[in-house]
């Protein structure tokens, strides 16, 4: 079952409208930058992602939490240096609270940099991932996909920028060697009277996220003035929210939206791939100087004083994942206990 359209609380809109005509471009992007400062989510039809690859996706997915736990733990995130491979259930936190998922994390396949005196902590970050000996179709559904939506991705960037007022290729230099991360979630359905966390309430803090979630799986929430409305996946569809790299780069004008997953009952599953679309480690996030009738609309950035955020998106990834992750912390980096990421 999929969601019906007309009661939808996103918006929607199509990426190919790029490809038609001035007119239909300049539509898009104009409703790209409406949706974007109201809301902060939207549906992303006409991506140009193949529906053959969405459901090889999903059936890889499927195929990989069905291995056997000794398949899974051979590539648990502890044994990985960069914060890659399986995350058994229950080992990923939100605000401090247990999430209630198992996944695996993937992202670009490159070189290990080592950390030798004067060498910024968040290059730990960039390395080789661990795959599954039993299961080589991930690799190869896992490494399409990112190259799939790392071309989504920039044309985005360079519709927002031109939205904003500013030249397209503002933030092409920034992603020039870009960060490209990806999950792929299983949430268990779980016997509780009241909804429980899948993940708790968050926003992103890169730039541009896209998520698809299995068709006739609900769970995903967001903060919409004060209240938690439902986002249920449309066929076709990817869930695009900005991250507050971005909110910060048009100083509040693009709104980072807080979101949550709530667990499926028992006796359902839900599997979702968020993929999140991140500059280069050492890339400050370029900022644009809006048109005055737009910059009359911007609010400023909404900063939390317990969670700063820094220039350069390695520090804030970085932040993130020692926070999220804090087993691996203990097995690879015992001395960030001492003296902890900032």
């Amino acid at each position: 079952m999929t969601a019906n359209t007309a009661a939808l609380s996103l918006p929607i809109l199509d990426l190919s409208l790029l490809d038609g005509s001035a007119d239909d471009a300049a539509r898009f992007r104009d409703e790209l930058r409406r949706a974007t400062h109201e809301v902060g989510f939207f549906y992303l039809v006409g991506h140009g992602v193949p529906a053959e690859l969405i459901a090889r996706a999903f059936d890889t997915a499927r195929a990989f939490f069905a291995l056997p736990e000794a398949d899974k733990l051979a590539i648990e995130n502890v044994t990985s240096p960069h914060f890659r491979g399986y995350t058994r259930m229950g080992g990923e936190q939100t605000q401090g609270k247990t999430d209630w998922r198992e996944q695996i994390d993937i992202g670009a396949e490159r070189p290990a940099v080592p950390l030798t005196e004067g060498v910024e902590r968040y290059w730990a970050l960039e390395g080789p991932n661990l795959w599954p000996e039993a299961l080589p179709a991930l690799r190869e559904v896992a490494e399409e996909w990112i190259a799939r939506l790392e071309v989504v991705g920039n044309r985005l960037l360079r519709a927002w920028a031109e939205a904003l007022g500013a030249p397209a290729d503002t933030f092409d230099a920034a992603f020039a060697t870009a960060s490209p991360h990806m999950k792929i979630a299983r949430y268990p359905g779980v016997d509780a009277p009241e909804p429980t966390q899948g993940v708790g309430s968050h926003k992103d803090l890169g730039v541009l996220t896209l998520l698809y979630v299995e068709e006739g799986r609900g769970g995903l929430q967001v903060e919409k003035d004060g209240a938690w409305i439902d986002a249920p996946p449309v066929d076709g569809a990817f869930v695009v929210n900005i991250g507050e790299l971005l909110e910060i780069a048009t100083d509040g004008y693009l709104k980072a939206t807080k979101h949550r997953v709530l667990s499926p009952k028992a006796g359902v599953e839900r599997i979702s791939i968020p993929y999140f679309h991140g500059p280069a480690l050492d890339a400050t996030i370029p900022t644009i100087a809006l048109p005055p009738e737009l910059a009359a609309e911007s609010p400023g950035v909404d900063r939390d004083p317990d969670n700063p955020l820094h220039p350069v998106f390695g520090q804030n990834w970085l932040k993130s994942r020692v926070r999220a992750h804090r087993n691996v912390v203990e097995a690879q980096y015992p001395q960030w206990l001492v003296q902890p990421a900032s």
